[in-house]
């Protein structure tokens, strides 16, 4: 998708498509009074007729107006309310469908001119970009018959004051370079378990660094983990033929000795629940429980294109949980890398065990703080549904800055407590800790897990199994949260 910057007269803007914002149907404003009255009033026509539906992201195309250059004008409702950034994302989408046309190669839009609460243009130029790049996205690796390619190839960004040219050019690059870390999440997600292994997650960090010289990458095999005193990760692996792999990708953009964000995600590429077998309906999902692995390459990916000046450590925790000869059962015990021991009540409660030791192999980056991204319990689905993900950290600043984070990149997420009375759920006869805390707020024993193994850092873990992926027709990743974790990474540069 080629998205450009131009402060050239809309009326003369040669394109198939102008895509013009009507906020209010009874007084016209900005390019839209420009477009009318180069047409003779044959807008303010259309709508008397009623013909556009005053509700938020409805549409109407009209063809040929006289007096404009280009071919079709496609007016867009803002609604009868004031538009907020939820609102504004809403109408970039509603338009990125609009021009999903076989007839519709290249298009421009005036839509960065709706005056949206608390925002800016670059950031509604960012958030056009974003949702034209995402609308975009098609998967057909495994088809042998190929997805027709989107039809939009060009989109010009219409600006009226060329004061805001850069401001909104780095805008643009921010949308685009966000959904094309969603493509690289949803690619990831939708792969084959089969295709996508630990091995392949490897590989896929080895190929991203060929792109982007920026990044440097490392991978340990089962035997340096095995050295590392790894058992808990490696508890995981043991019922599988498929190695597990810890994957390092560092991406140095900050001052010299700048702390880096590190982030830290489960990339358990199938799980069928090991000896704590699943269901099986419904059990080929379990492809996408490596969608916090997948977010953290998105974001790399991401970081890396737009050569932010911080510093950023992806790291991805990746095994295959399968029932085996040599599968890890319930009631086994595991020592994990920081020396903890962890009772395996459950091997279905295996995405904390490969967390566990990779946050306690993070330590080494000296971070400033740490996030990790897993699918990590169905609880949180019960408790937040499919909107949001849940949150829980060990610190309230951290906790506010990824709430208004996600609050501003329409990607939100909510907190929940690990308070002590959550903490004592987790008591064993026979070890340090046991890998659940019993049926009540299983979410937030997970988190609390988690906790014990993050206590020198700044921490905060984010449950995605509600928001990872989507089912039904339209099911596969979502590529969430990608938006959340870089709007977070980008308010810190």
């Amino acid at each position: 998708m080629n998205i450009i910057l131009s402060n050239a007269d809309p009326v003369k803007l040669k394109t198939a498509c102008l895509v013009v914002p009507v906020a209010s149907q009874k007084k016209l404003t900005g390019c839209t009074a420009e477009l009318d009255a180069a047409a003779s009033g044959a807008i303010r026509d259309i709508l008397k007729q009623g013909d556009l539906e005053n509700k938020l992201g409805a549409s109407v195309m009209l063809q040929q107006l006289p007096g404009i250059a280009a071919k079709r004008v496609l007016l867009l409702s803002c609604g009868d309310k004031a538009v907020d950034a939820q609102g504004f994302d809403k109408l970039a989408d509603a338009m990125a469908k609009a021009l999903d046309n076989p007839a519709i190669k290249d298009a421009a839009s005036c839509m960065t001119e709706v005056d949206v609460t608390d925002r800016n243009p670059d950031w509604k130029a960012r958030s056009l970009s974003q949702a034209l790049v995402a609308n975009g996205y098609r998967f057909d690796l495994h088809k042998s018959s190929k997805a027709e390619k989107a039809h939009l190839t060009k989109l010009t960004i219409h600006n009226g004051d060329r004061k805001l040219n850069k401001a909104m050019e780095t805008g643009i690059a921010r949308g685009i370079a966000i959904a094309n870390g969603m493509q690289t999440a949803r690619d990831l997600g939708n792969m084959a378990p089969n295709v996508c292994t630990p091995t392949y997650l490897a590989k896929h960090a080895r190929d991203l660094k060929k792109t982007h010289k920026s990044l440097k990458v490392s991978v340990l095999n089962e035997a340096q983990m095995e050295k590392l005193n790894m058992g808990a990760l490696l508890s995981v692996s043991a019922g599988s033929e498929e190695p597990a792999t810890l994957i390092s990708m560092e991406y140095k953009g900050g001052k010299p000795g700048q702390k880096p964000v590190v982030l830290v995600g489960k990339g358990i590429t199938f799980d069928t629940g090991g000896i704590s077998i699943k269901p099986s309906a419904g059990m080929d999902e379990m492809k996408f429980d490596m969608c916090g692995a997948a977010s953290v390459f998105g974001v790399m990916r991401s970081v890396a294109e737009l050569g932010l000046p911080i510093n950023v450590v992806g790291v991805v925790a990746a095994a295959e949980n399968m029932p085996g000869g040599k599968a890890t059962k319930p009631g086994d015990i595991v020592t994990s890398m920081s020396g903890k021991t962890v009772e395996i009540l459950n091997t279905d409660a295996e995405g904390r065990l490969v967390l566990c030791d990779a946050l306690t192999y993070i330590s080494k980056y000296k971070p400033d703080v740490v996030i990790d991204i897993a699918t990590l319990t169905g609880a949180v689905i019960i408790a937040l549904g499919h909107h949001t993900t849940g949150m829980m950290s060990n610190t309230d600043e951290l906790a506010d800055e990824l709430y208004q984070a996600g609050a501003d990149a329409g990607d939100r997420c909510w907190r929940l407590p690990i308070w002590q009375d959550y903490q004592n759920q987790l008591a064993s006869n026979f070890a340090d800790l046991p890998n659940i805390g019993g049926r009540a707020a299983g979410s937030i024993t997970a988190g609390c897990f988690l906790s014990r193994f993050a206590e020198d850092y700044k921490w905060a873990h984010l449950d995605i199994a509600g928001v990872a992926w989507k089912q039904g027709g339209a099911k596969g990743a979502t590529g969430r949260p990608v938006p959340l974790l870089m709007e977070f990474i980008l308010k810190r540069c």
